[in-house]
């Protein structure tokens, strides 16, 4: 009898074992957590953390993140990148606005900047197969900073790379190019390292020539560069005394203390007079108030009396209404100890929402805090003051993150730097130690001492190579008394001016048309490529 062979359904055989296959969302979800651990770790690198050496480290991690990716890809994790990072920076904007607003505006904020660093992450993923790709990477992620300080609503500046350079190697590369290239070479210097590493694991030693000087020679060159900064005095030096008069920790709130304010600078004032006539501290050759912290109509003999007690001319931060009808401007007002107020210097730069409210219209949907609030004026004269014998730049406040009001000051024969500012809205989240680095990055960029005077602190005198001389706790009322040196060396950043950033700028274009030029001509030579087989 012969056997016959019966072959069982298909549904019924014995399955055959299918090789383990990694889930797809996985190398995904990895990337996206290192996006934003790397995001993060570049916040950690600014102040008041002393830890510079981190934002390398953070834009490596996001260089590897990057690697291999498209343009969408590189759009969102460039995003995540950004929202990792902006998210805690901005903080301090709920301890200003507080808990009846909510957190959509420090959300809303952070979320368009983090946009621009999405534009730049999918714009890398153009760059990244040029020669040198790590460079051009650079110059996209620094270009997208020029937009963020024009656009919306008068840019906003803060948080650019350079800002979390007051310390380390990179800050002497101020003098040279500025803030845009001290950021320049910290991301050239992250974004060198996977391509590096790649190389040294290949054992392509000749390839990993460039690599390793994109590395090594951005800090290099900064650490070559410090004793090229000089902080002697040039033209005489200065006795300088700021007064920290301290405000109450109620955020926007500080609207409805303006008596206060004005009160405890006089009170401060009456303080330090008193050390100077006791001989306690030394008489100083200028006196800096801080930001609008006193309203000027007019006639005052309550200031008048305070800036003849201490003796010297003294800079009055008010909230100037004495000009033409309606018009509100943030000034800073020489007042003279025998003669009174004169020459004055008015905010150009003014900080949307808080100087003045843009759609006005549209804002009162969402809240009504601009039902009372009245638009400033911005002034249009370069920030410069002849005061104490000698000509002094005056940035106000917010206006130290813009390249071009400092700069412009010191152009206009500025020895000094001299920074009033109104921290106490921001409370404890950071926001003064943040704006403290911007001004010592001013420092080394424009070979000047900084004088840093500030409501509720930090209050601070800082060297020309970006040291802090002396400073103050944060609301407290302090007053500081140094000596500062005069200087009126240009430094190469001061000659060559916006062209370091324009020029950044350009390149960056150009290697982003060659990109897609490449990219064109790749697609092409594959598609003939394809063809010719086919016929063959």
């Amino acid at each position: 009898m012969r056997e016959v062979a019966v072959t069982a359904p298909e549904s019924l055989a014995p399955e055959t074992p299918k090789p383990h296959r990694p889930r797809a969302w996985r190398p995904w979800l990895l990337r996206l957590a290192l996006t934003v651990a790397s995001g993060f770790v570049f916040y950690l690198s600014f102040a008041p953390r002393p830890l510079w050496w981190l934002a390398p480290i953070g834009f490596a991690g996001f260089a590897y993140a990057l690697r291999g990716r498209r343009l969408w890809g590189g759009l969102g994790y460039g995003f995540a990148f950004g929202v990792a990072f902006n998210l805690p920076l901005l903080y301090w904007l709920q301890d200003f606005l507080g808990v009846e607003f909510g957190p959509w505006p420090w959300l809303g904020l952070s979320v368009a900047l983090a946009a621009y660093l999405g534009v730049a992450g999918a714009l890398s993923t153009v760059v990244a197969r040029l020669p040198w790709g790590p460079v051009w990477t650079s110059m996209i992620i620094i270009a997208t900073e020029t937009p963020r300080a024009w656009w919306p609503l008068g840019g906003f500046p803060w948080g650019r790379v350079a800002f979390s350079q007051p310390d380390g190697a990179f800050v002497p590369l101020a003098s040279i190019g500025g803030a845009p290239l001290v950021g320049f070479a910290v991301v050239l210097t992250g974004f060198a390292v996977p391509p590096l590493v790649s190389r040294l694991r290949q054992r392509a030693w000749r390839g990993s020539i460039l690599p390793a000087a994109g590395v090594v020679v951005p800090v290099v060159a900064g650490l070559a560069l410090w004793p090229t900064i000089g902080i002697a005095a040039e033209t005489g030096s200065l006795t300088v005394a700021t007064v920290q008069g301290n405000a109450p920790d109620v955020g926007i709130g500080l609207m409805a203390e303006q008596d206060t304010l004005r009160a405890n600078h006089l009170a401060q004032s009456a303080q330090l007079a008193q050390q100077i006539h006791s001989g306690a501290v030394p008489q100083p050759d200028l006196v800096i108030w801080p930001e609008s912290v006193a309203e000027f109509r007019g006639a005052d003999p309550a200031l008048d009396q305070t800036v003849a007690d201490l003796g010297a001319p003294t800079l009055v931060g008010t909230i100037f209404r004495a000009g033409a009808p309606g018009v509100t401007q943030n000034s800073e007002v020489v007042w003279d100890p025998r003669t009174g107020p004169g020459e004055r210097y008015s905010k150009q730069s003014l900080v949307p929402f808080s100087e003045y409210v843009p759609a006005r219209a549209i804002a009162q949907w969402v809240t009504p805090f601009v039902n009372g609030f009245y638009d400033m004026t911005p002034g249009t004269a370069p920030a410069v003051l002849d005061v104490a014998g000698t000509k002094v730049a005056t940035p106000i406040c917010y206006e130290i993150a813009y390249d071009y009001v400092t700069r412009g000051g010191v152009d206009q024969g500025g020895r000094l730097i001299v920074l009033p500012t109104n921290t106490a809205w921001f409370g404890r989240g950071g926001m003064s130690y943040q704006q403290l680095a911007i001004a010592r990055l001013r420092a080394v960029e424009h070979s000047r001492a900084v004088v840093v005077s500030a409501t509720s602190g930090v209050s601070a005198i800082v060297a020309p190579d970006g040291t802090i001389m002396q400073s103050t706790s944060e609301f407290t009322a302090a007053s500081l008394v140094g000596r500062v040196p005069l200087r009126d060396t240009t430094t190469l950043s001061d000659r060559l001016g916006a062209w370091t950033e324009y020029g950044q700028v350009g390149a960056a274009v150009a290697a982003v048309l060659a990109g897609l030029v490449l990219r064109v001509r790749t697609r092409r030579a594959g598609a003939e490529h394809t063809r010719a087989t086919v016929a063959g």
